[in-house]
């Protein structure tokens, strides 16, 4: 599945799209052989597989909001995994991105080419990096992507997001230098639009500093990010799809699609945080509606009952309908950054966040086509959050009241995304406030990906013993 999902990307916007390409003599699957936007473009749809595609389903198993039972997904939700487990994925980050990024950078600078073009192609390798550490842990960096380096060294997991930060301001530098843009219709996700990547590159460094606990610099970065200082909030970085089979929605592909469709269910956990139907949800005591809150229209968006169970809803409007836009960089995280990291500074500014984000959802938010009457998301105010107020009826502090908020918000709306998986590890210490999902198997959860065993094979520099399936990453410690 992973290879047709490659294969089937790789066709729609490379060899589908003929405005994308002058020159069809030359191979974008041969990177040194094409020029830069083409690599450039091979880069960015790869991203879609890692960031939309089979990685956010393993992620998500492990984080609690889907459920395998058969198969490898079987296996999966019973963490049982090898080092070949995770092979598809390290191989879509070291090869289809990272590997065409630098290739494109080269080729870029060698016709003349910088500003713009380089800064986005920056912006891509810290997104491509830093989703690499959050998932593997200690990583190679500095030397990785270079055909020069045959045992690129691993360097650990700390200094790699310190570095991703330094990437991403020499990016915003080059993204606010006025000349490089890339050639009309050869990157897919804003057309070259600068004024858009500084803002995805503001909030993936606000992520980035979410994942090493550094809130204030979270809370900082976020306020440039997507939809800040007035701008539009339509900044999103998703990826594009179209309504041929091959050029669908990644969870498209496997929910309506694959062979191995009926395999994986979204979990009960998930789906009883926001089925308001107390006849269909199966864990009534969960639902997080209440006098100011109704989730129907979420519920309906993200998924839908099948013959197999809950699934998510790839039917028209639905999270994962044909041709919808596959979330990886978002307003809505954004706010939801802003959100917590102010809560864990200030209560009034943490809530103001919330409402903020609840406002944005109140006008439909990020559900396609919703039913507006199915729709609640009235502003909290601090007595909501007080001992037997309706977001703190077990008598939990008022912050603590709202950060528990904050982040089953961000459990429900970065649903399918690999930062689920991020979150409940940031935050599995702290247990009054944490989403409570519990391991599938035994006491322990999981705690990364393993590195693959193709680059265990190849790289002598690769860590030996390799980490364990349930050994934290440095900055989950």
């Amino acid at each position: 599945m992973k290879r047709l999902l490659i294969i089937n990307v790789f066709t729609l916007f490379v060899f589908g799209c003929s405005d994308l390409v002058e020159d069809l003599n030359q191979n974008p699957n041969n990177p040194t052989s094409a020029p830069y936007q083409l690599t450039l473009t091979g880069a960015e749809v790869a991203t879609i597989v890692l960031q939309t595609g089979e990685p956010t389903r393993e992620a998500g198993i492990f984080a609690g909001q889907f459920t395998g039972f058969d198969r490898q997904h079987l296996a999966l939700n019973n963490y049982l995994v090898t080092t070949t487990t995770f092979d598809s994925t390290w191989r879509v980050i070291y090869r289809d991105i990272l590997r065409n990024i630098r290739v494109a950078e080269s080729s870029a600078i060698e016709s003349g080419i910088d500003g713009i073009a380089l800064g986005i192609l920056q912006v891509l390798e810290a997104l491509d990096l830093g989703a690499a550490t959050s998932l593997f842990g200690d990583i190679p960096f500095d030397q990785a992507g270079g055909l020069e380096f045959e045992n690129p060294e691993f360097e650990s997991q700390i200094d790699v997001y310190a570095k991703i930060q330094a990437l991403l301001d020499d990016a915003l530098v080059k993204l606010a230098s006025g000349t490089g843009r890339p050639p009309a219709n050869t990157e897919i996700y804003f057309d070259g639009n600068p004024v858009a990547w500084t803002q995805v590159a503001y909030t993936l460094k606000a992520r980035y500093f979410m994942h090493t606990k550094n809130y204030p610099a979270a809370y900082n970065a976020a306020l440039n990010g997507i939809g800040s200082n007035g701008s539009t909030h339509t900044n999103n970085l998703k990826s594009p799809h179209g309504t041929a089979t091959d050029d669908a929605n990644l969870y498209y592909q496997f929910f309506a699609l694959a062979s191995r469709k009926n395999d994986l269910v979204t979990s009960d956990f998930f789906a009883s945080l926001i089925d308001s139907n107390n006849a269909t949800n199966p864990i009534t005591a969960n639902y997080r509606g209440n006098s100011k809150t109704n989730e129907t229209a979420r519920y309906n968006y993200l998924l839908q009952t099948t013959v197999v169970g809950i699934q998510p809803n790839f039917n028209t409007n639905g999270f994962a309908q044909i041709d919808a836009p596959g979330q990886i960089v978002t307003y809505a995280e954004n706010l939801l950054i802003l959100a917590e990291s102010g809560a864990r500074a200030n209560f009034n500014t943490g809530l103001g966040h919330l409402n903020a984000f609840r406002a944005y959802m109140a006008s439909g938010g990020y559900i396609t086509n919703p039913v507006m009457a199915n729709i609640k998301y009235d502003p909290y105010v601090a007595a909501d959050f007080d001992n037997l107020g309706i977001e703190n009826m077990d008598g939990i502090s008022s912050d603590n009241a709202l950060l528990r908020e904050i982040l089953e918000e961000r459990y429900i709306t970065l649903f399918g995304q690999i930062e689920v998986f991020n979150d409940t590890r940031r935050t599995q210490d702290e247990s009054i406030v944490r989403v409570p999902m519990v391991p599938n198997v035994g006491s322990d959860l999981p705690q990364r990906f393993l590195i693959g065993n193709s680059e265990i094979d190849t790289n002598n520099n690769t860590p030996n013993p390799i980490p364990g399936f349930f050994e934290r990453t440095s900055v989950n410690q």
